[in-house]
């Protein structure tokens, strides 16, 4: 049965459909008359009869966080004309930003795949709700509507939204429903145990069912169709609503029992804040960008009162404590089992962590996901259930979605594209899921044939690594998040338009992510000169990709490179804007060294990171901004006194980190040359860190600066004396490592270089 939000939701969507058919020159069927709901929130969101599709600006331009005043836009960057489709291969290619508008010829030929897009729809495909919305995300993220920065899909979702919010609405409030799920670093991160790769990624693979289930329970209380999410991922959700009483009354009640929920299986590490502001609709247009940061402060108060509205008095009562679970810790269980029933000598675990374990072999390629309030479905690889409430919602995994009864109750694609998939004569009821979900599948376990193959281990991921056999792990996350959304667009600070960064930044972290991994060669862009040595798929695992920030695994040496692709490859996607950037941190360790403790030592490297005055990364010890690892020579992380010290050096060819490693890679120096090249590099730095220990004080004094930029010289003239004849005839080489601007790497190349020589 449609319900009126529905129909109301339809009739906004097929409009933008009208609108794109009309930019494509595409005949598209008649339109029905406009509901009143309808036409009061596209006056509100200026959505004028004369609206045009167009060509679509990048709207990370438009961000700027300096105190100074806002300059004009003199460098413009405009999205590719190209459809979000994987109908070819497993995730779709990354659309870096060009610098020109597209041609004409491209016009046309943009013009071409949605007339046949739209030629193929039938006369039922009209009236589906799921395919219309995949339609204008696969071809309306690229087209502007109205102003040049807003996306055509952002302003049909949001006007479809408002208008479901004006429905049975007398008090002409709408609501800006908030969400953050509290405890995510705690729930993924504190588990040590035999397979905690596997265990990690299903952890964070629950974290998001989790939010999909909140967000469809807040839909299905307040009667809204999925046009009225503006985000939802990585813990984090907003959703228009009414602005009326009953409305507040449901969303506590959704906080409630989810709370329940997670208390009774998690005992409090994790916590759903959620909370609803409502504001006149009024303020919607000019005003949501202050609406949206005082929601999203609200949800600190609930964060500090965590699970004060809960029965938590058999939570804390005196109790009888067994033995703990070796995984999560937990000691209220008082039978545990082992965590893997396929060996005997497995440690013991309680029922979530036993679960979670079986869930992580089960994760590599799925395909879709069934939510039914059955508990038995057919062909099904793993299920999940919630209990909400007084009853059970049931997750239901499968490896293709062909295996799926069309009649299911409500169906996630997994990273799929595919129109024809959500179509009627597939199923009923079906909406994308976004996943950061890039693993390469691991060997066969001879001990255990009748284990799931799953994703590679961490013993695989070292074995795979070069020089020595570590496995790195990856952390990372967008600096100053926060505050792009929160005063970055200034006065352009619209709902279209931090809709359009939302998606955005979730498209890049949870679809184009896979991409760089499974495809490296495609996707990278044009402006990065390093390659991979294999451009094959990448010996590494997502353990959590979401809406701005990232942690992964894999082969030590592919990780770090890795790490390289993601920075540049993300400066390039945001249009290379100074105000966005990352910060992240990479820790290298023995596979059996325990997951949770490189999970913190990555984190803490990141931090450090995050305190080299942001857009850096930590590794091997060291902090520098990613322009001095990757060696690209704007010099801007010298202070005025350093750049006056060093005015009159001669600027080497050669510079920071990575430029030094690839050239002795190259040169294939020898085991033993290498051996007393990194000896000497690491002496001539712990000279230098010595000597320095004495200018704690003041570390910009000339003597200071001397020793810093130029006591490496004769050391590393006695290191370069002793190389073989073919390095010591690239003058290049020579001259720049001697050139005090690389006096602060010697350490981290040293090190480099050490572990990629190693020999277990």
């Amino acid at each position: 049965m449609v319900t009126s939000s529905e129909k109301v939701a339809l009739q906004v969507i097929q409009q933008a459909i009208a609108a794109l058919a009309k930019w494509a020159k595409f005949d598209h069927p008649p339109l029905n008359d406009e509901y009143p709901e309808v036409t009061q929130a596209k006056e509100i969101l200026r959505w004028q009869p004369n609206i045009k599709v167009g060509i679509l600006r990048l709207v990370f331009d438009s961000v700027n966080l300096s105190d100074e005043p806002k300059k004009e836009i003199t460098k413009k960057n405009y999205h590719q004309l190209k459809a979000i489709d994987n109908d070819h291969k497993e995730y779709p290619d990354i659309p870096y930003p060009l610098d020109t508008e597209p041609s004409s010829e491209q016009q046309q030929a943009f013009k071409a795949e949605i007339n046949q897009a739209l030629g193929n729809l039938l006369q039922d495909d009209w009236g589906n709700l799921s395919l219309l919305m995949l339609i204008l995300e696969k071809f309306g993220s690229c087209l502007s509507f109205g102003e040049a920065d807003v996306a055509l899909v952002d302003m049909a979702r949001n006007t479809a939204g408002v208008a479901v919010a004006l429905l049975h609405n007398p008090t002409q409030e709408i609501s800006l429903i908030a969400g953050d799920l509290s405890g995510i670093q705690k729930f993924i991160y504190s588990i040590s145990s035999e397979g905690a790769l596997k265990s990690l990624r299903a952890r964070s693979f629950y974290l998001e069912l989790v939010t999909e289930e909140v967000v469809q329970q807040l839909l299905e209380k307040l009667q809204l169709p999925r046009t009225n999410i503006i985000y939802a991922g990585g813990g984090n959700l907003y959703i228009l609503a009414s602005g009326t009483e009953e409305n507040q009354n449901i969303v506590k009640k959704v906080r409630q029992e989810f709370n329940e929920l997670l208390l009774k299986e998690f005992q409090g590490k994790v916590f759903l804040a959620l909370d609803c502001l409502n504001f006149p609709l009024t303020e919607l247009k000019d005003k949501f960008a202050e609406h949206w940061s005082n929601a999203t402060k609200n949800l600190a108060i609930h964060k500090s009162r965590k699970f004060a509205e809960n029965q938590i008095s058999e939570f804390i009562a005196p109790r009888h404590s067994h033995e703990p679970c070796r995984v999560c810790h937990r000691d209220d269980v008082e039978t545990l089992k082992p965590l893997n029933s396929q060996e005997t000598d497995s440690v013991s675990a309680c029922g979530t962590c036993r679960s979670m374990f079986d869930l992580g072999s089960q994760l590599l390629g799925v395909k879709a996901i069934v939510r039914s309030t059955n508990k038995d479905v057919k062909n099904t690889l793993h299920t999940l259930s919630f209990e909400i409430g007084s009853g059970h919602i049931y997750y239901h995994l499968f490896k293709n979605w062909k295996q799926i009864d069309k009649d299911s109750d409500m169906v996630l694609l997994v990273n799929n594209w595919h129109l024809e998939h959500y179509r009627f004569k597939s199923f009923k009821n079906v909406v994308p899921l976004l996943l950061g979900n890039y693993g390469k599948e691991g060997k066969p376990n001879s001990e255990n044939p009748e284990e799931p193959q799953g994703f590679m281990r961490a013993g695989e991921m070292a074995e795979n690594a070069k020089g020595a056999k570590r496995v790195g792990y990856l952390r990372m996350d967008v600096d100053r998040l926060g505050q792009i959304f929160a005063k970055g667009l200034d006065e352009k600070q619209s709902l279209s338009r931090l809709t359009g960064l939302s998606r955005q930044m979730s498209y890049f972290f949870k679809v184009y992510l896979n991409s760089l991994a499974a495809d490296r060669k495609t996707n990278i862009p044009d402006t990065i000169k390093q390659a991979q040595a294999d451009d094959g798929k990448l010996n590494i695992l997502f353990i959590y990709a979401g809406g701005d920030d990232l942690f992964i695994s894999g082969a030590w040496n592919e990780i770090v490179e890795f790490a390289f692709d993601i920075y540049q490859s993300f400066r390039t996607y945001t249009g290379n804007n100074e105000y966005i950037s990352l910060s992240g941190g990479i820790s290298i360790d023995d596979i059996k060294f325990p997951l949770y403790q490189a999970a913190k030592t990555s984190g803490e490297a990141e931090e450090a990171a995050k305190g080299n005055g942001r857009d850096s990364l930590g590794l091997f010890g060291e902090v520098f901004k990613w322009d001095e690892w990757l060696g690209k020579q704007n010099f801007n992380h010298l202070g005025d006194d350093v750049k006056k010290y060093l005015h009159s050096e001669k600027l080497p060819s050669l510079f920071g980190v990575y430029p030094f490693v690839k050239k002795l890679e190259q040169q294939d120096i020898g085991v033993n040359y290498s051996r007393n090249f990194v000896r000497n590099l690491l002496i001539t730095a712990q000279i230098q860190e010595q000597a320095l220990e004495k200018f704690k004080e003041d570390k910009k004094t000339p003597e200071a600066l001397g020793t810093r930029y130029y006591l490496h010289l004769p050391k590393i003239a006695y290191t370069l004396a002793r190389l073989p004849k073919n390095v010591l005839e690239d003058s290049d080489f020579r001259t720049s490592l001697k050139n005090p601007y690389n006096a602060p790497y010697f350490r981290a190349i040293a090190t480099w270089i050490e572990l990629l020589n190693r020999r277990n």
